[in-house]
């Protein structure tokens, strides 16, 4: 069973809201959290951006096109992903966006795919400011999310806090369309996988869709009531807690209606080393991140 755990009395260090954390983290590796203070008139508008922005003909959303680039930010049209090898391309389209470097970062001089510069429309109008304005929000969430999980696997609450200095954090819109009549067994939304990051905070339109891998090898519906969002864990803080938080297979098939979903993936600063504490290794979290991408963005497959 998938527990919905209340933010507030997290943040209020609650035993028994943390002891379900911990055992969600280690047990399932997926959670539902409400109460998170989030407004819902922004999740609204937030919903809106993305959907009329998927709506626009091609030809503008080639505008932004992220095919074009080294990296990840912009407009992914269907099968521009592969999320895992043994499927065919993600038949969803995406919009990502990121964290910007401010002038003068030491990062900027390194030239890192990972902090590559935001692509925007030009329409629907008003998508910047309604995207820029709850990516600020959702980052913010999300690492009262993290501070709680490091009290409840036994850490101290600010231990994550300064590898966020200068996030690899990363929005997405994502849009599943119908499941297309010619998808056969191998054609997903978005295939199996495991999350490459930290942690994920998914925001869902109430369509159903996702799908979360039992440890017993069953497949179970995953939905986020109204006010609710799901929390899934990535590799990276798998490996960083040594196995105490647990990164779960999901996936989407599709379904008979459109679907949008936005995930937001916080993962630390480039830099951080996220192998597990004590092991003598060095696996920094940029590294890690940047052959994942490699591996699943089908324009960065070619120019790897």
């Amino acid at each position: 069973m998938i527990d919905n755990l209340n933010l507030e009395k997290l943040d209020q260090r609650d035993s028994a809201e943390l002891a379900r954390l911990a055992r969600g983290v280690r047990e399932l590796g997926f959670l539902t959290v409400s109460e998170t203070g989030l407004n819902e008139q922004q999740l609204k508008d937030v919903f809106d951006a993305y959907r009329n922005f998927f709506h626009l003909p091609e030809s503008e959303k080639q505008t932004v096109n992220m095919a074009a680039t080294g990296s990840n930010r912009g407009w992914g049209a269907p099968k521009s992903e592969q999320s895992n090898p043994d499927a065919n391309p993600d038949f969803k389209e995406v919009f990502d966006c990121g964290y910007e470097l401010p002038p003068g970062d030491p990062y900027s001089t390194r030239n890192l795919s990972v902090y590559a510069p935001n692509l925007w429309p030009e329409n629907p109008p008003g998508f910047r400011p309604t995207i820029e304005s709850y990516y600020s929000t959702a980052c913010n969430v999300a690492m009262r999310v993290l501070r709680a999980i490091a009290v409840a696997v036994g850490r101290d609450e600010a231990s994550f806090d300064n590898a966020f200095d200068t996030p690899m954090a990363l929005l997405r819109g994502n849009y599943y369309p119908q499941r297309p009549r010619w998808a056969g067994e191998k054609d997903f939304g978005i295939a199996e996988h495991t999350d490459y990051g930290c942690l994920t905070l998914l925001a869902t339109d109430g369509t159903p869709g996702l799908e979360v891998k039992l440890p017993d090898g069953s497949w179970q519906l995953v939905q986020a009531g109204p006010g609710q969002f799901i929390i899934n864990f990535g590799e990276m803080l798998e490996l960083w807690t040594s196995g105490e938080v647990k990164a779960t297979l999901h996936r989407v098939k599709g379904g008979g209606q459109e679907r949008i979903s936005i995930p937001l993936f916080l993962n630390p600063s480039f830099d951080t080393n996220v192998a597990p504490p004590r092991s003598g290794e060095t696996i920094t979290a940029g590294e890690h991140l940047t052959r994942r991408f490699n591996e699943t963005y089908v324009h960065l497959q070619k120019a790897s």
